[in-house]
């Protein structure tokens, strides 16, 4: 009967950890309007892992909670910047950028 209570408790830790979430701000600084942030929270939000994603416009940063057992922050700063947007500080991909509307470019308004 011990074993099965001490198996119960390490499984019950394990699983506690492995869907542990994290909460992480990233800036995105070359984001430039409604449709940029738009673009950005339903593409990350369609990651593996990724739990929630909060976007505000006016100070281009994105609170982005996600399960550490599944992504990285890493990984969600390069899937931004395969959109065409900067993140914190791994640069948009120069592809993807030119390929944005014209109001999503900075400088272009």
């Amino acid at each position: 009967m011990k074993k099965i209570v001490l198996l119960s408790i390490i499984l019950f830790v394990g699983f506690a950890c492995s869907s542990a979430v994290a909460k992480s701000e990233i800036k995105l600084e070359t984001m430039a309007c409604e449709m940029c942030a738009t673009t950005i929270e339903d593409e990350i939000s369609k990651l593996k892992g990724v739990v929630k994603v909060e976007i505000d416009e006016e100070n281009k940063t994105g609170i982005f909670s996600y399960r550490t057992s599944v992504i990285d922050l890493a990984t969600i700063e390069q899937a931004i910047a395969k959109l065409g947007y900067s993140a914190n500080d791994t640069e948009a991909d120069p592809a993807a950028y030119e390929a944005l509307e014209s109001c999503c470019q900075i400088g272009s308004k």
